[in-house]
């Protein structure tokens, strides 16, 4: 079993410990924390606070590319300098993602700068330095080293001055942080030879070294592709991968775009021109909904001679660009996606010419950037990294493989291949293929944005509403041949890292003609209000289904008993001498209250600005404990060994209750009512045809047709009922 599904075991039980409040303030407020990333903090604490883990301690964080690693990581660090560690070693092994994590740890004007604009813990303010070693560490600061893998087996073997020896890891405890840490394993991954044994001097073997020095060092890794399908790999990565998070279940909670293939058999120019059309029509459906977000292309070439050459021959074919051109494209090649977006432009008035000229404009030599040799990749990695920002010029970005990882763009929404060469031999998926894959899914992170202020900005919102403009902001798409080979293995490639592509199924709700051919749809009007957030000055109190409940807890029995696993009856219990223990927690307070808000400060739901959000007539900390509307009359009915109650065993029963008092206050939800003002609307404008998509129909339920009656006596045929205006509900 895997260590994060013990932890899972675990959460179940009620064992696992919250996390501390002093990792949320200390994160930039900017990036809010998700549940997934919440259980990461909580798994790891939890496994790092066990007095029996194995020393030094190494762990590794599994999640898909998007789902913010390097949040997490920060918050490690935060948590770890509470613990009493100073050094922090960074490594990864390109270096372009070592520049790319410098200005996010370190450079505060960035708007993906990971921490708050002030650091304090226990008090005190806390500096993030940047560090070459760590022989004049600052004991009251946060010492980075950053350093490509390379470089530091580099550093550890070939000694010179100002570098770090081995000896300098082994005084002083250190936290060492492997980004993209699938690098690490060259030599797990297959059987030694002789010489690669004798061989010790490999980049695997120098973190390993380092990290042996000292007993209370610290292993970090953070990965997308841990490759536990290899036996060895497993065997490695069994008892320390604190939490699991692939793509698949990143997907399946909407935090990605859906990932969708254009083929074609266009020239390859004219595929690169038709995905210019399709950025544009974005920019403008951006535009309508009044989101200052700018689309971005990637052009992906397979060699960096072929990049540079097409990168010329497109600046060139983009300042030359005529109308006619793009009526050629939109007449050749026709699908529904592109339809939409030519009959858009039809309704704006916006004729070839004028979109041509809009192109020219937006798609110019200024507007394109080379990511693909290492001086282009240094000198434009921030902005490479900045796209999203509004001040940031560019449309399209040229490359090979320098942003296969470590890329963090959210703005992507086009990636064109330039080529139409496949690589796989038999059954085999190529490496080619699978890195082009790689790139698609970190192309596939959400650019988050939002409507309506009911909405999350950081999930699909569409799903259920195929047919609404803004669904093109929630997909990527792949340009490509049309090739069904390379397509299948394409396909295959991206099944192996949990990013299937049209897997989804689509079913379509039709008005019925005869209801089309009424005149309430032709002629008749919808009265329309908004709806708006209903304020919670009323609220007093806690909900009495969370304020009147008794809390059992039962802590420390020392129960357990024998089984004869066979026997039907045959069974042993250890019986000892329980005692219940009924406390309340306003009780408890004004006895002891230092153990109470020592207890709710462990919850975030429980920080003052919080709490008020959600009940606004508090006053402080203490009316929220003491009053009986809130947690003053809250019952704990604590069983367990103990005649008279240890203050461990109090404070263990108090988190535990108020673990699920936090739960239950983080779960309401916003409550809106309508506006008193309505307007008009044509009927035929709000009643549409309209399309959703499912992951798949389940039996009995959802995705099911109303009309299919072989699934039961209480179906009704819906297309002989003139009451229903649709065809099928499903």
């Amino acid at each position: 079993m895997y260590l994060y599904e013990k932890l899972e075991s675990a959460r179940e039980f009620g064992a696992i410990k919250p996390m501390p409040q002093y990792i949320t303030d200390n994160l930039n407020p900017f990036f809010e924390l998700r549940p997934y990333q919440v259980k990461t903090f909580e798994n790891f604490i939890t496994y790092f606070e066990k007095e029996d883990k194995p020393r030094p301690s190494q762990t590794l964080v599994h999640m898909a590319t998007g789902s913010g690693k390097t949040l997490i990581m920060a918050g490690l660090m935060i948590y770890l300098y509470k613990k009493g560690y100073r050094n922090f070693l960074f490594f990864v092994n390109l270096g372009n993602i070592v520049r790319k994590t410098e200005e996010n740890f370190l450079n505060s004007a960035s708007k993906k700068y990971l921490f708050a604009d002030e650091i304090r813990i226990d008090g005190e303010r806390v500096r993030v330095n940047k560090v070459e070693n760590f022989q004049h560490s600052d004991n009251n600061s946060i010492n980075i080293c950053f350093d490509t893998t390379a470089g530091l087996h580099y550093d550890m073997w070939m000694q010179k001055e100002n570098s770090m020896t081995f000896e300098d890891f082994q005084n002083d405890k250190t936290v060492l942080i492997s980004d993209e840490a699938h690098h690490l394993n060259a030599y797990t991954r297959n059987a030694l030879s002789r010489e690669e044994q004798e061989d010790k001097k490999t980049w695997e073997q120098t973190i390993e070294t380092i990290f042996s020095k000292n007993p209370d060092n610290v292993l970090l890794e953070f990965t997308a592709t841990c490759d536990t399908g290899n036996p060895l790999i497993k065997a490695k990565y069994e008892d320390k991968i604190v939490y699991d998070y692939p793509l698949s279940k990143f997907r399946a909670d909407l935090y990605s775009k859906e990932i969708k293939t254009l083929r074609t058999d266009m020239t390859i120019m004219e595929r690169c021109l038709q995905a210019c059309v399709l950025s544009q029509y974005r920019l403008k459906v951006f535009q309508d909904n009044r989101l200052q977000i700018k689309p971005v292309i990637l052009l992906k070439a397979d060699t960096i001679a072929n990049s540079k050459t097409f990168m010329q021959q497109f600046i060139g074919t983009i300042q030359n660009l005529t109308g006619q051109q793009l009526q050629n494209i939109s007449e050749n090649y026709s699908d529904n996606t592109m339809n939409d977006v030519c009959n858009y432009f039809l309704a704006k008035n916006i004729s070839f010419h004028e979109l041509a000229e809009e192109l020219r404009s937006d798609f110019s030599e200024e507007h394109c950037i080379s990511a693909n040799e290492d001086k282009d990749a240094e000198k434009n990695q921030i902005l490479l990294n900045s796209l999203e920002d509004i001040d940031n010029p560019y449309r399209a970005v040229f490359e090979v493989k320098k942003l296969d990882e470590g890329w963090d763009v959210l703005n992507l929404f086009d990636i064109v291949r330039l080529y139409e060469t496949r690589q796989s031999g038999g059954s085999t998926i190529s490496r080619a293929t699978v890195s082009e894959a790689q790139l698609i899914g970190r192309g596939a992170r959400y650019c988050p944005f939002k409507v309506y202020d009911e909405e999350n900005k950081y999930q699909r919102k569409y799903d259920s509403d195929l047919s609404n403009p803004l669904r093109i902001c929630e997909e990527l798409f792949y340009h490509c041949q049309n090739d069904s080979r390379y397509i299948g293995e394409l396909k295959n490639a991206l099944k192996d890292i949990g990013a299937e592509i049209d897997n989804q199924i689509t079913l379509e709700y039709i008005l019925k003609d005869e209801f089309k051919h009424d005149t309430l749809y032709k002629d008749g009007f919808v009265f329309k209000n908004e709806r708006q957030k209903v304020g919670r000055a009323d609220i007093k109190c806690l909900l009495p289904s969370i304020r009147d409940k008794i809390y059992p807890i039962r802590i420390a029995t020392g129960s357990g008993g024998e089984d004869i696993i066979l026997e039907d009856e045959n069974y042993i219990e250890n019986n000892l001498h329980l005692h219940t223990k009924n406390i309340i927690i306003g009780e408890l307070a004004k006895i002891n209250y230092a153990i109470v808000h020592k207890a709710i400060r462990q919850f975030p739901a429980f920080k003052f600005n919080t709490l008020q959000s959600y009940f606004p007539n508090i006053l402080h900390i203490r009316e929220f404990i003491i009053s009986d509307n809130y947690l003053g009359k809250i019952k704990m009915e604590i069983t367990s060994k103990y005649e008279k109650l240890p203050t461990k065993i109090i404070y263990t029963s108090l988190i535990k209750t108020l673990g699920q008092i936090s739960n239950s206050i983080l779960q309401v939800e916003d409550v809106y009512k309508g506006t008193d003002e309505f307007n008009s609307h044509f009927f035929r404008e709000v009643f549409k045809n309209k399309n959703i998509q499912i992951d798949k129909i389940v039996e009995g339920g959802k995705g099911v047709s109303q009309n299919d009656n072989s699934v039961g006596d209480d179906r009704i045929n819906l297309i002989n009922e003139d009451w229903f205006v649709f065809n099928d509900n499903y």
